[in-house]
């Protein structure tokens, strides 16, 4: 089944929290994750660098790390550096979450592509996801049990429920970019492209990049 872009919640069995991002896409596939200081950003492949003028909404931050190291934002477009600002400046997860979902709205692409977004707050211990439709909005905090996932994906599966979850065996951020390319629920969920993990460590997150193999 193809659910599109998927972001995810989740605690490790030792306690950690964990943010997630999996890029699927059919039309889209070369693309790229890139980590740098604080942040990861999704790219177009080498040779594949027009494609941002075919769409415009492939290319983006997609990882921000804010407030000295506690918190976690991953989404899948340009309303990460709203969400991490705001949260950056003292603005609380589901606030940011709101405002800036409804600000940018829906991606005004042919499919009405859902934003999708979570965040996740190591000071608070809380998660948090949201997405915003073309037909509403919802933010919910998330309550996060050691070695459970929460996820909501941009097609199918774009609701906030707890039927959207997993068990997550992750120890490490490489692991959690394993699981959310083919483990468990998302083994049978189709085009996975690329996957970033940010999993919260003794100073801010550790944060790890992976491409699905090639088929």
């Amino acid at each position: 089944m193809y659910i599109g872009r998927i972001v995810s919640v989740a605690r490790t069995l030792d306690d950690r929290l964990c943010a997630a991002y999996r890029v699927s896409s059919r039309s889209f596939p070369n693309r790229t994750a890139v980590a740098g200081e604080g942040k990861v950003s999704i790219v177009p492949k080498p040779g594949h660098e027009m494609d941002v003028y075919k769409n415009p909404y492939i290319a983006y931050n997609c990882v921000r790390i804010v407030r000295n190291g506690d918190v976690a934002v991953v989404t899948n477009g340009s309303q990460t550096d709203g969400i991490a600002e705001k949260i950056d400046q003292g603005m609380p997860p589901r606030d940011a979450l709101a405002l800036v979902s409804l600000a940018l709205d829906f991606e005004k692409d042919s499919y009405n592509t859902p934003r999708i977004s979570a965040v996740v707050d190591k000071k608070s211990s809380t998660g948090w996801l949201a997405i915003v439709r073309h037909d509403g909005l919802e933010v919910e905090r998330i309550p996060l049990y050691p070695g459970r996932l929460w996820y909501v994906a941009t097609y199918e599966e774009n609701t906030i429920t707890e039927a959207r979850g997993d068990e997550f065996p992750a120890e490490t951020p490489e692991e959690a970019c394993d699981f959310m390319l083919g483990g468990g629920v998302f083994a049978q969920r189709d085009n996975p492209v690329t996957a970033v993990a940010a999993m919260a460590g003794y100073e801010g997150y550790e944060i790890f990049v992976k491409d699905a193999p090639a088929v």
